[in-house]
């Protein structure tokens, strides 16, 4: 047999096809003897066969004339071995990918060949064995279309009775191997988009249509796996877990954009399927009994895991039935899917939510403390100052089970914790976004931009259907309660009547201005907040400002007043910043965070993705907070303090009626006096080691770096404008006194402090010259350093005696001094709203003349 080896010359000819389809032919028992050959044979058939279709169409025809796939599947039924099955599905799923010959194709998949190998028994213990049949079947499924899709399925009556394919595809939807999983769906996504209507009812006919009710399964399982992690997360991090709850995260919607691409096909029953499915075994039972006031161990995962799913889900699966049976059931109270989550559904009973521990209860204690409920000031209209107004109970405490679920995620912005502010706050965005939302449905839920309440009223009054033309731009700028009831009510019966949920809707009925202002009072509550991180107030700004756009006619006196406290309380936190770790890094940051400020707010697109909910920010708001010695912490409360200062400030301007500067108000840099240090010096910037200095200012000292190896400096202390440096310098020996600069370090934040049992030493803290987390560098998208977190340094300087210690310790003070004072000139028009828009609104330029370091006491 190993004659069989010897080939002709030429190795891509026709006579090379017919002698190994000779050969193949000759083969009678396939066993360890001849397997290589046999191997090898189905090789180069496929390889002429593919060469053949491009080049020369006497290859196939002499293919097709010795019905050589007939060989192949006869050599099959006569292996022993496990390499045959191999090769020979390796074999046919080369030929189909890249024959490009639609009678090569109709061939290929005609006679009833390919069916057989589709449904032939495969030895699956075998895992490549495995992994060559998945390739097989995307293969096939990769040249499907109206015409050849027909060649694969058995008909009776003109209806599809079998389609081996699609059926053996979806055994291995749910393989524990993620390539196997990944295969499968795009051979059934092939097959939905080829868009033949027999193949669409044979898919959703029974027991077909349990994949899709699957599929849902297999995806709430995921979700409780998501769950489980992120809860582990929180009570034990560590350095892995943000990628391993990236890498849940991923695979979470990677399903959703599947279900999306299943949808995008356009078979209406497949429609219907996913969100009778969706709805039915994973919203109702599971992600709306979890939005509740429930903490294990202090740990709300179940919350968030909810938030962050409900918006994916809103977010990647576009169905309209979908998205607005969601909204419907934001109006039902939380305990109707509380006692869904324990009933069986359609033969299937679910789990209790996410919550593993006092399932079936909820935390009272929030509704003990505010049992009267928040009230909301309504403006009966936009000429009203005030004085005519209704008031409204906003909340029926979100802890309740008689609370709409809506105003649960509401209470969530005014009393949760960050990650719930944040949830809550992804999902009415979400909400925003939705295409496939009504806009009446948007209005019922408080959130309908006002732009676009506009926009349907303007074009009711062109239709005569307003009462009142000036309607449109009143305060009232709501659509008509008739408007959201036909809407809202479909959905409301839907649930009712399809889902099984019996329990009455909560505040269907009230005024249609009740939940814009009650959205609009839980905003203002969170801006007023002080444990809340900036970014996720940034998210809150983002929402105020898609809902009013360019007017200040919804605030009311009250919100006004509350947001001027809050920004005033900021304003004062940022102020004795001036006199912290970071004063010379403060103009720089608060002039780069106003910019991205400014442009997150006038994004179409919130600041954060939904994703960001499982990735708690640190926050830190308190001198407590600080570790002691920390300027790195530090760094960061100074970081965090002047983005909750940016947003508010622009809160401000902007309820003012007044349009964003492009930068914050900030006079610009004074003349420094001639007599200052630095002007002696020569150092009017950053010194770097190897600059000649003079030293006639600097204080001689000892200094070690290293153990018993003690050097001898000159000490000097230098600021210009809002920078500063700690020098040490060489005095030349020829040419006093003027020297080299040695080491060089940031003035601010040393902390100078003369020892208790050493008075002629001076102890310092060395700080980075520069705030790490504020390089994407060093730093990821969740907030976490890259590299090692900076360590501060420490010198220990030695004196000749403690004269020239108290010397060098008031030359820090006072140089300090000179640079926060500086710092607080230049920054002071900002930290004074009135002044600032005084400034903005004047053509004067934004300075102040100054000849010293010190603030005159005329300067604004």
């Amino acid at each position: 047999m190993w004659f069989a080896f010897w080939r002709p010359k030429d190795r891509f000819s026709l006579d090379q096809l017919r002698y190994l389809a000779d050969q193949l032919t000759k083969v009678q028992i396939v066993n360890e003897v001849n397997k290589d050959f046999v191997i090898e044979a189905l090789r180069s058939i496929a390889e002429l066969v593919t060469y053949g279709d491009q080049h020369d169409p006497s290859f196939f025809e002499f293919f097709m004339e010795k019905q050589v796939v007939g060989d192949f599947v006869r050599i099959l039924k006569l292996s022993r071995t496990i390499s045959i099955p191999l090769q020979l599905l390796q074999t046919v799923s080369i030929m189909i990918q890249n024959l490009q010959s639609e009678h090569a194709i109709y061939y290929m998949f005609s006679n009833e060949h390919m069916n057989y190998l589709i449904t032939y028994a495969f030895d699956f213990r075998n895992e490549e064995l495995l992994s060559y049949y998945i390739s097989f079947l995307r293969a096939i499924s990769g040249k499907l279309n109206k015409n050849t899709i027909s060649l694969l399925v058995k008909t009776r009556n003109d209806e599809v009775v079998s389609f081996p394919l699609y059926v053996e595809a979806i055994r291995f939807a749910f393989h524990e191997e993620n390539m196997v999983r990944a295969a499968v769906r795009a051979v059934t996504l092939n097959v939905y988009h080829v868009g033949d209507d027999s193949v669409n009812r044979y898919i959703t006919s029974a027991p077909h249509t349990d994949y899709f009710s699957n599929l849902v399964s297999f995806f709430r399982k995921q979700c409780m796996g998501l769950n489980r992690l992120i809860s582990e997360t929180l009570k034990n991090p560590g350095p892995d877990s943000n990628s391993t709850v990236t890498a849940a995260v991923d695979e979470i919607e990677d399903n959703l954009y599947y279900f999306s691409d299943v949808i995008s096909a356009g078979i209406p029953d497949v429609e219907r399927l996913i969100t009778d499915s969706i709805l039915m075994l994973l919203i109702f039972p599971v992600l709306l009994p979890s939005l509740r006031m429930v903490a294990v161990n202090d740990m709300q995962s179940g919350v968030v895991t909810s938030l962050y799913l409900l918006c994916c889900i809103l977010k990647i699966v576009k169905i309209k039935d979908l998205a607005n049976t969601i909204v419907a059931a934001l109006y039902y109270p939380l305990k109707s899917f509380t006692k869904c989550s324990g009933s069986q559904v359609n033969g299937y009973i679910p789990d209790h939510g996410f919550t593993s521990e006092s399932e079936g209860t909820c935390n009272d204690n929030l509704a003990q403390n505010n049992t009267e409920g928040l009230k909301v000031n309504v403006p009966c209209s936009s000429s009203s100052s005030g004085s005519h107004q209704q008031s409204v109970t906003m909340l029926n405490n979100g802890s309740s089970s008689n609370a709409a679920l809506r105003e649960v995620l509401l209470e969530y912005v005014t009393e949760g914790d960050d990650v719930q502010v944040l949830g809550s706050l992804s999902v009415l965005a979400t909400l925003l976004q939705t295409k496939e939302l009504d806009e009446s449905m948007l209005d019922g839920l408080g959130i309908l931009p006002q732009r676009k309440q506009h926009k349907k009223l303007l074009l009711q009054a062109l239709v005569g259907e307003a009462s009142e033309e000036e309607q449109l731009f009143s305060s009232e700028s709501s659509l008509t309660r008739d408007g959201i009831a036909c809407e809202l009510d479909v959905y409301l019966e839907k649930i009712k009547e399809h889902y099984g949920v019996s329990f009455q809707p909560s505040n269907v009925g009230s005024s249609p201005r009740v939940p814009r202002f009650q959205v609009l009072d839980a905003l203002v509550s969170l801006f007023c907040r002080s444990n809340i991180s900036a970014e996720t107030l940034w998210d809150g700004g983002w929402l105020l400002r898609q809902l009013l756009p360019y007017s200040k006619a919804e605030f009311n006196n009250h919100h006004l007043e509350l947001l001027k406290i809050s920004y005033e309380n900021s304003a004062s936190a940022l102020e004795k910043e001036v006199r912290g770790f970071w004063p010379d890094l403060l103009i720089t940051v608060l002039c780069d965070e106003w910019r991205k400020c400014k442009r997150a707010m006038e994004s179409s697109s919130p600041p954060k993705e939904p994703k960001c909910i499982l990735y708690p920010p640190r926050m830190f708001f308190s001198e407590e907070d600080i570790p002691e010695g920390s300027s790195f912490t530090a760094g960061e409360r100074m970081h965090e303090l002047v983005k909750v200062f940016v947003l508010l400030h622009q809160l401000q301007i902007f309820t003012l009626g007044r349009a964003l500067p492009e930068e914050p108000l900030i006079y610009h840099p004074c003349d420094h006096g001639t007599n200052s240090r630095a002007q002696t010096s020569g150092l009017m910037s950053v010194p770097k080691p190897g600059t000649e200095i003079n030293l006639v200012n600097a204080v001689p000292c000892r200094i070690a770096f290293e153990r018993g190896k003690e050097r001898h400096f000159c000490f000097l202390a230098i600021s210009v404008g809002t920078s500063g440096w700690l020098v040490l310098g060489e005095e030349f020996p020829l040419k006093k006194p003027y020297g080299v600069v040695r080491v060089a370090a940031p003035l601010a934040g040393c902390n100078p402090r003369v020892d208790d049992k050493h008075s002629k030493w001076l102890h310092l803290r060395i700080r980075p010259s520069a705030l790490p987390f504020l390089d994407p560098v060093k730093y990821n998208p969740h907030g976490k350093l890259k590299t090692k977190a900076f360590v501060d340094g420490r010198w220990i300087l030695a004196f000749r005696d403690e004269e020239s210690c108290k010397t060098a310790f008031s030359m820090i003070l006072e140089e300090i001094n000179y640079l926060c004072e500086e710092v607080h000139r230049r920054i002071k028009p900002s930290l004074k709203l009135e002044t600032a828009i005084d400034i903005s609104s004047s053509s004067a330029p934004v300075s102040e003349d100054s000849s010293s370091h010190t603030t005159p006491p005329n300067s604004l």
